[in-house]
């Protein structure tokens, strides 16, 4: 009777593990977009940063989106049993935010475009705007973390709380190991060409140099792809969720390919420059009032 009892209970683990299995790699391929998004805005995270400081900021946030993703899991499963309703809201402003994050950027390159060039940062400085990326990139990381693991609870919505857990802890895990592992190697590519121009072949040499020239333009691609993708993210997460917007797009047939990526740009683009106009202002009467 016991070995009956225990061959049953083995039975029942190898059938969840099959079915974990196959709704992670489902829900791996339905998150592939988001998680190109996050591979494009964490690399960016570290442009401009010293070469010695890179893999200790990237390691930081790393250890920020494990720790987002141990929040998010057991968060995300507590609201789709007691408080569903609430899920499309979260997400809807955290899209909001990813826009307003993106047009800030862009807005703040454009006013400061012509400014002068402030003195050579301090030491201080230096640590205090190494914190601030820090910070930045793990929020940014927290809002597409959340994307990433309400994707994966819509994939295994029909499957027991057990099934859930564990595929969205699978997926959870292995995206954060997958992005950051290919951050880490992006931002290091420089050394590697750096360390084959030392050898003794010619290839070898040339490889380095090559490396060495495409990186800076390499790290801009970055730069701007990061950008469009908090609109790309955000607007999408809007377009999806707010009801008129999305039977619009579906009404004019531009809820598919191209025509589906230009609208979710347009969204998030015009969703973050009117955050702006509404938001910073106040900043600035709070910012002088504090000042006085």
């Amino acid at each position: 009777m016991a070995f009956a009892s225990l061959f049953t209970l083995l039975d029942d683990i190898t059938a969840v593990l099959d079915d974990v299995a196959m709704m992670t790699k489902v829900a791996a391929k339905k998150t592939a977009g988001v998680v190109g998004d996050d591979l494009a805005l964490n690399a960016n995270q570290v442009t401009g940063v010293s070469a010695d400081r890179e893999l200790p900021i990237v390691w930081a946030v790393a250890k920020g989106s494990f720790v987002n993703k141990v929040i998010l899991v057991p968060l995300a499963l507590l609201l789709s049993v007691y408080l569903p309703v609430l899920i499309t809201p979260l997400l809807m402003i955290g899209g909001a935010f990813l826009c307003f994050e993106g047009a800030e950027k862009i807005l703040h390159k454009l006013l400061n475009k012509h400014s002068t060039h402030a003195d050579s940062p301090s030491a201080s400085d230096e640590i205090i705007d190494e914190k601030a990326k820090i910070k930045g990139a793990i929020r940014t990381d927290f809002i597409l973390s959340a994307e990433i693991i309400i994707i994966a609870l819509g994939v295994v919505g029909s499957y027991s709380i057990m099934t859930k857990s564990l595929v969205m802890a699978a997926i959870g895990l292995g995206m954060t190991v997958l992005v950051y592992g290919l951050v880490a190697g992006i931002v290091k590519m420089d050394d590697i060409g750096f360390w084959l121009m030392k050898k003794r072949s010619a290839l070898s040499r040339a490889g380095g140099r090559a490396i060495i020239a495409f990186m800076p333009w390499f790290m801009r691609g970055l730069s701007i792809a990061g950008t469009l993708a908090m609109f790309l993210v955000g607007g999408g997460i809007i377009a999806h969720n707010a009801g008129f917007i999305h039977h619009f797009l579906e009404k004019m047939h531009w809820n598919n390919g191209l025509y589906s990526m230009s609208a979710n740009l347009v969204i998030g683009l015009l969703t973050g420059l009117f955050i702006c106009l509404v938001i910073l202002p106040i900043v600035r009467m709070f910012s002088k009032k504090q000042a006085h």
